[in-house]
């Protein structure tokens, strides 16, 4: 092994060492940038969640960079990350060039997750939509519920059995079918009032987590999330990591 020999000098002090030239350097870690802009509903568990996500990328060796700021969605904001997460609403206020170059980082094998309320956000954008999957409409159920599991084998699934119950904000999705998605929750109907005003959906399928391709890329989105006392849950955090690590392949 060849082993170079150095000396810096410290005041009249020689300090002498050695460094193997074939040392592989730090591993860099994978950056993720978490954008929480409310342009629409604020949800009171974002200052929470922003402080949460980097503690959980700190445990799990990736880097989360919480912002509010939109400008950052764009070609050069967009290029340290592997994925871009979305906890927003409404109509965000970033343009045209900014939509295109979004979906262009998406389609050229990057990652994106949505986390609960990213489907209430660019209504006025089909191709936002259906780039995520589904449109919120309406949350009938706040409350304890069983969710099946339907892809044990999934990364953001294969730790909670075949089902587990949770209290949550529960959603219904609109322009959402299972012939674009993979679904990997749904929300067990026999936990809640199907009956109860609000509840849109004729079919009973209420699902809690899907995945889908798009482009090269790769699309993750789990409605749970509305709650403090979910993102401290253990079964949640393993649930957004890995979801977040299929869809950044990191």
């Amino acid at each position: 092994m060849v082993t170079t020999v150095y000396f810096i000098s410290v005041g009249s002090r020689q300090v002498f060492g050695s460094k193997d030239p074939l040392e592989p350097a730090a591993k860099e870690k994978p950056k993720v940038l978490y954008l929480t802009h409310s342009a629409g509903f604020k949800h009171p568990v974002l200052p929470f969640s922003e402080t949460m996500f980097k503690e959980i990328g700190e445990r799990n060796d990736f880097e989360v960079t919480p912002t509010q700021d939109c400008s950052l969605i764009s070609a050069k904001g967009l290029a340290p990350y592997k994925a871009v997460v979305f906890y927003t609403t409404g109509e965000l206020p970033i343009s045209d060039e900014q939509k295109a170059a979004l979906l262009d980082y998406i389609k050229s094998g990057h990652g994106f997750v949505g986390i609960h309320s990213a489907t209430d956000t660019f209504y006025k954008w089909p191709e936002y939509g259906e780039m995520i999957g589904g449109y919120f409409d309406g949350h009938p159920w706040h409350q304890e519920v069983a969710i099946k599991v339907e892809d044990q084998k999934a990364d953001a699934t294969k730790h909670l059995g075949p089902s587990f119950k949770i209290t949550d904000e529960i959603y219904q999705f609109k322009n959402y079918s299972r012939d674009k998605v993979h679904v990997l929750m749904s929300l067990d109907v026999a936990s809640v009032d199907l009956t109860k005003k609000g509840v849109n959906r004729t079919d009973k399928d209420f699902a809690t987590a899907w995945t889908r391709s798009y482009g090269k890329g790769r699309v993750f989105y789990t409605a749970l999330g509305h709650r403090e006392e979910v993102w401290k849950d253990e079964r949640f955090q393993k649930h957004l990591v890995g979801g977040l690590r299929w869809a950044a392949r990191f």
